[in-house]
């Protein structure tokens, strides 16, 4: 096993369950960029963001609001207390009392099926690469001079910058510039494409026009021609459709992507095909070496940790049961943790006409939900993308809640499951829940003005 993030640990884990032994070879820190530098720390911050803005928003409850004071130390300091608490869960003492071998060393292939690790030679029946990926620096003129952040030097901030400029409006892009802009900085957000590319773009309108609502600068289809260290931060150089123009800022953000950490496992010598930012892989997860899989960030596609996770269990799945198993990427959830928050299972709509042409499309408003208005929240909205005999081919969630509601759906569709199980299942009230179920029953309400289904009511009233 090469890489302690959670792919890895996952693995580990569930093999040396059942009593197979493991080397687990993890040069970094144990957990990975998610418990380290993404998932846990930018959680935390957007919690506090999210506090911040409701400290501001309190006057529409009755209360008394106000400008929340941000202490920039006492907020670094508690991203770092939740990461202490996850990390012992991930920790090399938990995994040898496992029974997992762990080397903290630097692995490298020798050969096809010998793994080098500091001093040491390991030989294996299977290899799995779990490296994860780090994040992709852009070809910006001026760009090595000039200090930036990542979200590897991100959570380390001391203090809420005065302007931060990102460059990137992807999902960690978008969530840290709504959070340091609750936090009391300015933003400004430079996007070369559009922002979030392959979400429906009419749920994703209702969050932009949030961002755009709480006066973060987003600029889309620009190019960022250059940068410069100035005397207040940083100065680039930006050019779109209008013309050339420069956004001076303090700080200086890329949120532009991932590559896979694969450059010291000298993957030639094990016969392994890659290019610079993934290993390949087929359908099973195996790479042109057949003794060997790479899961998770390192194999590219989804990069977010409940699919390093379901990669984990087909892996052990070939491995330890030798039952074949094949990655089905549209079963796999998303969730961009802006608010609102922006939801997706299976497909979106143009993605579904491109592949059955005729689809029906179901929309549910959040302002119908008594559980919206008791708590005030903003716009939402449900959308889903339904098939033949009613099958769920997709559904997408704009509005607070996004993430959590998107789960049953996405059971819904890995199950080919149909809107009549929603019709038919009773959800508690008030919940946000409940617009799932509205929307289920919204698809079925024209059957009561069918001219069929109304004659033959009219036939059996007569029977009393």
């Amino acid at each position: 096993m090469i890489g302690g993030g959670a792919a890895g640990l996952s693995v580990a884990a569930g093999a040396a369950a059942f009593g197979v032994p493991v080397v687990l070879v993890e040069h970094g820190k144990m957990g990975g960029d998610c418990l380290n530098n993404g998932c846990v720390p930018s959680k935390s911050l957007i919690a506090a963001a999210k506090h911040a803005q409701a400290i501001r928003r309190a006057g529409a409850f009755g209360l008394v609001a106000a400008e929340p004071v941000v202490e920039g130390e006492r907020l670094k300091d508690r991203i770092s207390a939740v990461i202490a608490g996850i990390a012992p869960h991930d920790s090399v003492e938990r995994f040898t009392s496992l029974g997992v071998e762990v080397l903290t060393e630097t692995a490298r292939f020798v050969d096809a099926r010998t793994v080098a690790a500091g001093d040491r030679l390991v030989r294996a029946r299977r290899f799995v690469i779990a490296t994860g990926s780090s994040p992709a620096i852009p070809a910006i003129a001026g760009l090595a001079e000039t200090p930036f952040l990542t979200n590897e030097t991100l959570f380390k901030l001391k203090e809420v910058p005065r302007h931060l400029v990102v460059i990137g409006a992807g999902a960690m892009g978008l969530e840290m510039a709504q959070a340091y802009s609750r936090l009391g900085a300015r933003v400004t957000v430079i996007e070369s494409a559009v922002a979030l590319a392959k979400e429906d773009p009419e749920l994703k309108a209702i969050m932009l026009d949030t961002l755009r609502a709480e006066s973060i600068a987003l600029h889309q289809r620009t190019t960022v021609r250059s940068v410069a260290r100035s005397d207040d931060g940083v100065i680039l150089r930006c050019e779109n459709e209008s013309g050339i123009f420069h956004v001076n800022g303090s700080d200086l953000l890329l949120a532009t992507g991932r590559t896979a950490n694969h450059a010291t496992l000298d993957l030639a010598a094990a016969g392994i095909r890659h290019d610079a930012r993934r290993i390949e892989v087929a359908a099973d997860l195996r790479t042109s070496n057949r003794r060997v899989y790479a899961i998770g960030d390192a194999a590219g596609g989804l990069q977010f940790t409940h699919a390093a996770s379901y990669h984990a269990r087909l892996v052990l799945q070939q491995i330890l049961f030798r039952l074949p198993a094949r990655e089905i990427r549209a079963m796999i959830p998303r969730v961009t943790f802006t608010d609102p928050e922006l939801a997706q299972a299976g497909l979106t709509e143009e993605e579904a006409r491109e592949k059955f042409g005729s689809v029906d499309i179901v929309r549910y408003d959040y302002s119908a939900n008594d559980r919206v208005r008791t708590d005030g929240l903003g716009r939402g909205q449900i959308k889903l993308v339904i098939g033949r005999r009613g099958r769920i081919l997709g559904a997408g969630i704009a509005g607070t809640g996004a993430g959590e509601m998107i789960d049953i759906w996405a059971f819904a569709i890995a199950n080919r499951l149909t809107l009549k199980s929603f019709r038919d299942h009773v959800a508690p009230y008030p919940t946000l829940s409940e617009i799932g179920k509205q929307a289920a029953i919204s698809y079925y309400s024209p059957m009561a003005r069918h001219r069929l289904v109304r004659a033959a009511i009219r036939i059996l009233r007569r029977f009393g």
